[in-house]
This record gives C-alpha cells, structure tokens and sequence, in this order.
C-alpha cells in the first residue's frame, strides 16, 4: 500500500499533501453515492419535471450567489477551520435528513431545503479546500497535485460512488444519506491532520467590509492579463461545452439510436480517458510546453464538437468521448495549476472564487442555449454551436495561451 501511495503522490509533495487528497477521495466518493441517490430520493417525492429541475437547480444557486463571498471569507479566515466547519455542517444537515426519512416526514419541500443547505456548505468547504492546496505543495508540482485529486474525482465521485448510491438506495431511502454523512465524517477527520500554513495577509492592520474584499479580489484579476484571460477562456469553453452536454442525452438517443445502456458508456468512455489521462500528466507535464500543451487541448475540443455533430455512429462517439476525457482532464490539471501558482496565497480564495463563477455560470448558460438550439433546429445543432463558438475563441487566444501558461512569471 505504501508503494502505491508513494507512485500516487510522491513523498517529495509531502505528508499534508497526502492527507489532503486521502480526505478528498473519501468526500467524493461520499459525493458520488449522492450523485445517483440524490436524484431517485427526489423522483420518489414527486414526479413534477418542474420540482424535479428544481432540485438540479438549487445546488448551483449558492455558486452563483455566494462564491465570491465565499472566496472573500476564505482569504480572511483560517482556512482549515473553514473546511471543516463547513464540511461539519453539511454533515449535520444530511443526518437531518437522514431523520425525516427514517420517521416518514420528508416532503419535496423539506429535501428542496436540504439540497439548498448542502450546497451552501458545500461552497465554502471547496472554496477553502482549494485555497490551502497551493500552501502545502510547491509550485511546480501543483498540476500533479491537482491531477492526483481529479483522479479521485472521476474514480470515486463518476465512476463508483453513483453505482454504490443507487445499491444503497434499494436498500433502503436513507441508507446511502447516512453512508454520505459517514464520509463526511472521515473526510474531516483526515483533513484536521493536515498541517496548513499560516496564510499573510497584506490587509491584516486594515480591516475593511468584506465587499471591499472582493472588489480587491477583481481588481487584481483585471490586471493581471494571462490570469484574467484564462478566466474569460474557462467562461466561452464552458458555454460552448455546456450546449451539447445539456442534451447529451437526447442527442444520443435522436441522433446515435442508443438505449440507457449505450448512454452510459459515453460517461463511461470519458471517465476512463480521464483516469489514463491524470495518472500520466506528471510525465506528460515533463516532457511537453506547457503553451503547447495548452493549445492542444483546446484544440481537440473544438474537433470534438465537430466530429460530434456529424456522427451517427456510437463507435466513433465512444471514442470521441475517450478522447474528451483524456484531453479535459489534462485541461483541468494544467489550469488550475496555472491559476494557482499565478495567485498570491492570500488571494488564493478570491481568485479562486471568480474562476468557478466563471465555470459554473458559462456551464448554466450553454445548458439555456442548448435546450433551446435542440428544441428548434435538432440534437446536432447544439454541437455545431460549440464547434464555431470554440473554434472562434480559440482563433482570439490562441498568440496568448503561451503566456498564460507562465502566468506567475507576469505575477506583480
């Protein structure tokens, strides 16, 4: 075992690191459960389309309301306390819960509520969680490092979490709620032996209104052009990719003639893409620019899109989707590292905060703008969409993707 941790994260990355992503996994695969559990708990409350997009839609709300906020609170306060203070409460709200179902008085209203409670908390433990990351691994390993957690992510939150939440959920409503709690529980309690450095903050002496707070955040972004371009990247590609993925489903069944089965292994492609793609980016990061590296990405997602919109053959869209998740997780790895190593540590809240804004709010709105393609023109049209909207974005960037790559050589 110990072998195999030393090959998944190095001991050069260091002992907080291991706990840090040790956490990680176990929350998301506590998150993964969730993820089929969550939707079969709300179909067994109501079979309205409009609560049950509801439900979908209350998750995302504290994101767009609260994250930059959160990211402010995250530069001001300990940031582990932060964590696990959050991560406490959502356990708490989830053992709720867990209650009304065990004594028969959960309603649609009451699960809405809870949803809502969840992802407020949710927000500031993963803004915090994502500030401390760049405090206890050295610059140059934090593409690895970020690719070591996305691993987590696609194995534990995509790739068995849903399965063990849907078997949990014929055993019984509540079972998988509780088993969520319990890595909740486990999460913060590896967490609290992770070693956080203190974090300077420059505004220490003057205390000012936390709006203050976020407007320097902004201003920062706004200067510092490779970091602010990177974001305004995040938010077209997003919109682009959240057309088609929106209706994903309804194109492969209209357009690829595939049952529940087939749709399945498009996720399925494109989680094991991304497995192969994280474990080997440390090597991949060596031995390739990261501009070019950068560029290539980008571009395989704009033939993606392409390729998707003319095909009607699973075949190639099961290999399509191999290859997305092999190029979007090395994306992932390799902007968030960027971001990170560009963003003083008592930024790291803020900057942090304004690219998942800029992320969830472009995913938000390419879901819109695909429903509506879909509805009027047909199941390919949203991957037309994303094919001009990202080949024409990637024409603007292209001469600056270099720089942004050695963001924290421009970091004043």
């Amino acid at each position: 075992m110990g072998r195999i941790l030393d090959v998944i994260a190095p001991p050069r990355m260091g002992t907080p690191f291991r706990w840090n992503l040790t956490s990680s996994w176990v929350a998301q695969l506590g998150d993964g459960i969730a993820l089929a559990a969550g939707p079969l708990l709300v179909a067994s409350q109501t079979d309205d389309p409009r609560l049950i997009a509801a439900a979908a839609m209350v998750q995302q709300v504290p994101t767009l309301v609260l994250g930059l906020f959160a990211g402010a609170i995250a530069d001001r306060v300990d940031r582990k306390r932060l964590v696990l203070t959050a991560n406490l409460v959502r356990v708490v709200v989830l053992l709720l819960l867990v209650a009304t179902i065990v004594t028969g008085t959960i309603s649609i209203g009451l699960l809405l509520v809870a949803l809502l409670a969840v992802g407020t908390a949710e927000i500031f433990a993963d803004t915090g969680w994502r500030a401390v990351l760049p405090s206890i691994v050295p610059p140059a390993d934090l593409g690895v490092a970020s690719a070591r957690q996305m691993s987590g992510f696609l194995v534990a939150n995509q790739m068995v979490g849903p399965a063990v939440g849907a078997s949990l959920f014929a055993l019984g409503h509540a079972v998988p709620f509780g088993v969520q709690a319990t890595a909740g529980l486990l999460a913060a309690a590896l967490f609290a032996k992770v070693a956080v450095p203190a974090v300077v903050r420059a505004a220490d002496h003057e205390p000012q209104h936390v709006g203050r707070d976020i407007l320097d955040g902004l201003r920062w972004i706004r200067h510092h052009a490779p970091v602010r371009t990177l974001i305004l990247v995040i938010l077209a590609f997003n919109i682009t990719w959240g057309a088609p993925w929106g209706v994903l489903v309804y194109w492969a069944q209209q357009r690829l003639g595939v049952d529940e089965v087939g749709f399945g292994l498009l996720t399925t492609a494109s989680a094991v893409g991304g497995v192969i793609a994280v474990v080997g980016y440390d090597w991949l990061e060596r031995r390739v620019a990261l501009g070019r590296l950068m560029k290539v990405c980008l571009t395989l997602e704009v033939l993606m899109h392409l390729v998707l919109a003319l095909t009607t053959v699973p075949v190639v869209a099961y290999v399509v989707m191999f290859v997305f998740g092999a190029y979007a997780f090395v994306w992932g790895s390799l902007s968030n590292a960027v971001r990170q190593r560009a963003t003083p540590h008592d930024l790291q809240g803020r900057v942090g905060s304004v690219y998942w804004l800029g992320l969830t709010l472009g995913l938000i709105v390419g879901q819109l703008i695909g429903g509506l393609l879909a509805d009027r023109f047909g199941p390919a049209a949203p991957f037309w969409f994303a094919f001009g909207g990202s080949a024409l974005t990637l024409a603007v960037v292209w001469r600056q993707l270099g720089h942004i790559a050695h963001a924290d050589e421009q970091t004043h």
